[in-house]
């Protein structure tokens, strides 16, 4: 069987081709999964997706009467996904719920170190030979306040470099999580979190009920000096709203890897064609923001392991088995 795999980077290519080697064939596009892709699809029983594929019903009502009946997406995020049309469609849909928290840790805390630091500021200075200062003075991180907004596997990796540097720890989540209590951190609020913290980091999942967690209301709770990062959805923020906050002159240095309206734009060279969407052409105007194109689990280890996840989601499909990445069951059996 092939398998067609989406979105594919270039660097992952060949991870993909060597790890479903002796298993299945699989052919691999750099074209995202789209309403005007989906029919490339036709005659593939089992896709891969990538985190920026659009699977609304449209999308998957073509997979659907192009003969696919499994969607295996390699990311852990699955808001892109309208799982009741793909359920009532009869479609499997598998995701892969765990890889490296550290890849996505490391990242949030580069980006908060390039923003207080001043760090792409500096660089593109050097490049001309300016050598000077002004401007890139930045703060210790020791002895102030991390705020981290859900403490799962990557909030706790977070804490705990966080704790490294000798930091006051604050958490908000639906249940605590013993691992950062024991490291020190103190539950409270969010309106609380929000208002002490020095550094702000977001690590829950994108659901109707975090949609914008960091809203108007939220941003204005926060210190004129804070640092705000988030390495994981873009929906968590609401961008215009932030877009007012820096143009007031508030934040000492803003990290964001993720854009709520990066489908279409991230992963993809817009260089020559342009960018239409002003909020985003307007956020990475200001000096004390970095935007990066959501990279934060783009390393060889995260991506490794998305890929043998990825695989044996596919495998698991082929030979009957409902494994526990599955989010959408097949309604009919298949013999293995």
């Amino acid at each position: 069987m092939e398998i067609l795999a989406f979105g594919v980077q270039a660097d992952e290519k060949p991870m993909i081709e060597k790890a479903f080697e002796g298993h299945h064939d699989v052919r691999c596009l750099d074209v995202f999964l789209t309403e005007d892709t989906a029919p490339i699809a036709a005659g593939y029983e089992i896709i891969s997706t990538s985190v920026n594929a659009i699977l609304d019903h449209r999308v998957l009502q073509t997979l659907a009467a192009g003969g696919t009946q499994m969607i295996a997406q390699r990311s852990t995020g699955f808001n892109n996904i309208d799982l009741e049309v793909a359920e009532r469609l009869g479609l499997t849909v598998a995701r892969v719920s765990y890889y490296s928290p550290y890849s996505v840790a490391e990242f949030a805390w580069t980006l908060a170190m390039a923003v207080n630091r001043r760090i792409v500021r500096a660089s593109n200075r050097t490049r001309d030979f300016d050598f000077r200062l002004d401007g890139l003075m930045g703060r210790d991180m020791r002895g102030r306040t991390a705020g981290v907004l859900g403490t799962g596997k990557i909030g706790e990796a977070f804490a705990r470099i966080a704790h490294g540097f000798g930091m006051r720890l604050l958490g908000w989540d639906v249940a605590e999580n013993p691992a950062c209590v024991e490291l020190g951190m103190e539950y409270v609020e969010k309106d609380r979190l929000l208002a002490e913290a020095d550094l702000v980091t977001l690590h829950v999942p994108l659901l109707p009920a975090t949609h914008h967690i960091i809203d108007a209301a939220a941003l204005k709770a926060m210190k004129d000096d804070a640092l705000l990062v988030n390495s994981s959805r873009g929906g968590l923020v609401d961008t215009e709203a932030l877009v007012t906050e820096l143009r007031a002159g508030r934040f000492a240095g803003v990290g964001l890897d993720v854009y709520e309206a990066e489908a279409g734009l991230f992963f993809l060279d817009r260089s020559l064609a342009g960018v239409e969407d002003d909020t985003l052409a307007r956020l990475v105007t200001f000096p004390n923001v970095v935007v990066t194109s959501h990279q934060a689990y783009y390393t060889t280890d995260a991506v490794g392991q998305i890929i043998d996840t990825t695989v044996q989601n596919v495998l698991d499909y082929t030979r009957g088995r409902r494994g526990e990445n599955v989010l959408v069951p097949r309604l009919t059996s298949r013999a293995s």
